[in-house]
């Protein structure tokens, strides 16, 4: 497929799917509901997929958008579109109609692929996209085509299975892919990934998550994220079984966890939650071990305890959107066997060093860029460099300047090193609490709050006082049937942590959160000054 020499080869992760389909024509790749594809049937489609988009004109550079959940057709751009030189944009699919105008145009797509229950949010903003010029709408579902559109089964049915007759990948640092970021501060920033980072990063999810031929997938993480923390890529690789998923549910997650043997999931802490929150999670008879991978906010101690009873494993990794998702992982080490459970969930709670194909992770002071002490009190600035960092940000050079100065990605994330040389993060900066002198970290408040055995999710964030100028807040989920007070939490937070970093007040609610599954802290952030704010004017 590539242009190659003796000694050398182009990287790009859609050279494991061909490798797959020789290797294991007749094993089965793709689940969904009633269907199953075979490796050999998995190329066959994405080669369709493919001729259709030459068919159309699409080509190299051109930029292709799909907004679907975690279905076959998501999973078959993943080859199809970067096979003939163009650039994959996975939209989120929770957004609004200027969201979706706003990324959609920034992006330049020429190209909309969207699903059936999506496609509400395109028509008020459809006669604006004057850049796209092909629209097909996915409808795996009973759905009427609400565009003027072909349907997505239709759009392949007549073309060749067979690989598209296009120049093959001369540059493996081109563009295969545009991830756009949350938006929660701002305007989305699209990070540019290429093929040779994107390989890399794929090689380091095998490794990390232990990945064979044998490993079953459940696709609770969405693809649009991170393109799926590369994994539609990693299990292709390996020759695993990739089992999709539309609606991310309790009852869908643990009936296909019994039904399919599933071995991996990624999930957010929330799809956690709502797994351990399960009732009939108890009774979920697990037939082979099944591990995990979970970023955003450390697990609590409530969900990893609720985990394991039910025998899955939890691994934290830790990353950004500008870095293809996970850049580190708290790796196991044998003798944290010996520790007591409390530690051990401690230790599991780190974010931990890099990947093996990351390369680079520091914590350095932000103003000398001088590495802290390993003492895991000193905070600084996590940094990270390596194969798994984005080009930069698509049109926004300024941003990109900005995030690479020093030589260095920065992410914004405080953190500590601990003399072992693992890295726990401690806050983002603008979620530092500066009480008076002091400066308290939110992330450490929500930790000691998480012990609490009636505390089932916790966030918090800085609030206006009148003597300290902020004081630390806390919005407290509560297990189910519990129900402990304000007070409960303040005291249970004086007598095991330093008083002053108690939070001042106590709200019960349940946490905002991105589609992505994070709590939107700055939302509630706002809501705090914002309040205060029009007190006092």
């Amino acid at each position: 497929m590539f242009s190659t020499s003796v000694n050398s080869d182009i990287l790009s992760p859609i050279s494991f799917l061909n490798r797959s389909a020789n290797v294991y024509p007749n094993k089965v790749a793709v689940v969904y509901e009633e269907k199953r594809y075979t490796y050999r049937e998995f190329l066959c489609r994405v080669n369709q997929l493919a001729n259709a988009l030459v068919a159309q004109g699409i080509g190299t550079g051109d930029k292709v958008v799909f907004i679907g959940p975690n279905i076959p057709p998501l999973l078959e751009a993943h080859y199809a579109v970067p096979m003939i030189g163009s650039v994959l944009v996975c939209i989120n699919t929770q957004l609004s109609s200027p969201d979706y105008l706003y990324i959609i145009d920034h992006s330049d797509a020429t190209a909309v692929f969207v699903d059936s229950e999506i496609v509400d949010q395109l028509l008020p903003v459809l006669d604006q996209l004057t850049k796209v010029k092909l629209f097909v709408q996915l409808c795996d579902t009973e759905c009427s085509l609400l565009l003027k559109a072909a349907e997505y089964e239709s759009f392949l049915e007549k073309q060749p299975t067979t690989n598209p007759d296009v120049n093959d990948i001369t540059d493996e640092n081109s563009m295969i892919a545009i991830t756009y970021t949350s938006g929660t501060t701002g305007k989305p920033k699209g990070a540019m990934y290429s093929h040779r980072s994107t390989y890399l990063h794929t090689l380091g999810e095998i490794i990390e998550s232990s990945l064979t031929p044998d490993s079953v997938y459940l696709w609770t993480l969405p693809m649009f994220h991170c393109n799926g923390w590369g994994f539609p890529w990693a299990i292709t690789a390996v020759g695993g079984t990739h089992i999709c998923l539309r609606q991310c549910q309790a009852d869908n997650i643990f009936r296909l966890i019994e039904m399919e043997n599933i071995s991996h999931m990624c999930a957010a802490p929330t799809v956690l939650l709502m797994m351990v929150c399960y009732p009939e999670a108890s009774r979920v008879k697990l037939r082979r071990p099944l591990q995990i991978l979970t970023a955003g906010a450390s697990p609590s101690p409530a969900i990893i305890e609720g985990m394991e009873e039910i025998g899955i494993n939890i691994t934290h990794v830790y990353g950004l959107t500008e870095l293809h998702g996970p850049h580190s992982v708290c790796a196991w080490q044998a003798p944290w066997v010996e520790l007591d459970p409390d530690n051990v969930s401690r230790m599991k709670a780190r974010q931990g060093v890099p990947y093996t194909t990351s390369g680079h992770m520091a914590v350095v002071d932000a103003d000398t860029m001088e590495p802290v002490p390993h003492d895991g009190q000193t905070m600084g600035e996590i940094i990270m460099r390596g194969n798994n960092v984005m080009l930069g940000y698509y049109k926004d050079q300024k941003a990109t300047e900005q995030s690479f100065r020093d030589g260095w990605f920065h992410s914004g994330d405080l953190g500590v090193v601990h003399p072992d040389g693992y890295i726990q993060i401690m806050d983002r900066a603008k979620d530092i609490i500066v009480r008076g002198g002091d400066i308290l970290s939110s992330i450490e408040i929500e930790g000691v709050i998480g012990e609490h055995p009636d505390v089932l999710e916790v966030a918090v964030v800085s609030t206006p006082d009148p003597i300290w100028g902020e004081a630390p807040k806390a919005f407290v989920v509560a297990k189910p049937g519990r129900t402990p007070t304000s007070q409960d939490i303040i005291e249970f937070c004086q007598q095991h942590h330093t008083k002053f970093k108690a939070p001042q007040t106590v709200e019960f609610c349940q946490l905002p959160k991105t589609a992505t599954g994070k709590t939107i802290k700055a939302k509630l952030r706002h809501q705090e000054w914002s309040t205060w704010n029009s007190k006092i004017n």
